[in-house]
């Protein structure tokens, strides 16, 4: 469908749609890493957020201080987390046209 300029919408949707997929790839491909406490708690996650990994330290659980292995945790996946979306943000804004980024 041709719009007024010689835009065509359908190739438009077409190409809004291969980008859409390329960065599902590109979120399943990227992985990121995260720690806290020194690296007492270590997460490796997907860019589509999916945790892949998470480590303990045996010296944590050694000390018995669930609270402790718990903020540990949360604040490993939250650090995980943002670099998922920095990086996101990153590709995302590359994408977009000049003065259309974050």
């Amino acid at each position: 469908m041709k719009m007024p300029g010689g835009f065509d919408l359908n190739s438009m949707m077409q190409q809004a749609k291969e980008m859409q997929e390329q960065m599902g790839r590109e979120m399943k491909e990227m992985k990121v890493e995260a720690s806290a406490g020194g690296g007492a708690v270590a997460v490796k996650m997907r860019g589509d957020f999916e945790v892949l990994e998470l480590v303990i330290s045996p010296d944590l659980v050694k000390d018995g201080d669930t609270e402790m292995i718990q903020d540990l945790t949360v604040a490993a996946l939250n650090e995980a987390r943002r670099k998922v979306e920095e990086s996101l943000k990153g590709k995302l804004g590359g994408m977009l046209p000049p003065g259309m980024g974050f």
